[in-house]
């Protein structure tokens, strides 16, 4: 098939500028896959559960007949082992679940110690 000349030259400039918005789209223009979009939308959901979660972790805390004690042990505890400190005092396993979450148990010791 023989093409007229004037076309081919509006061919190249397409490919390129469609191959020139893609990388551009993708770079800078906020463009993701599916596969990031879904992990990203992931991450907000269990955010958002955790900052739910976190103030009933707190009430339980509070309501705990030892707080006090248990707070002062809490303090004394290392940082990076204080979620367990708080799943063993009961407060991380929210009422209706039968595991604790390890992301609301920290979000709380953190805000425990505080």
């Amino acid at each position: 098939m023989n093409m007229p000349t004037w076309l081919s030259p509006g061919l190249y400039g397409a490919a390129c500028g469609a191959i020139a918005i893609t990388v551009v789209g993708f770079s800078w223009g906020g463009w993701v896959t599916g596969s990031k979009a879904a992990l990203l939308s992931q991450t907000a959901s269990q955010e958002a559960v955790v900052s739910a979660l976190t103030p009933l972790c707190l009430d339980l805390a509070r309501r705990d007949p030892d707080f006090v004690a248990k707070l002062v042990e809490l303090k004394k505890a290392s940082s990076y082992s204080r979620y367990e400190f708080v799943i063993k005092a009961g407060w991380g396993a929210l009422p209706g679940t039968a595991d604790p979450s390890r992301a609301v148990a920290t979000a709380c010791a953190t805000k425990l110690v505080l």
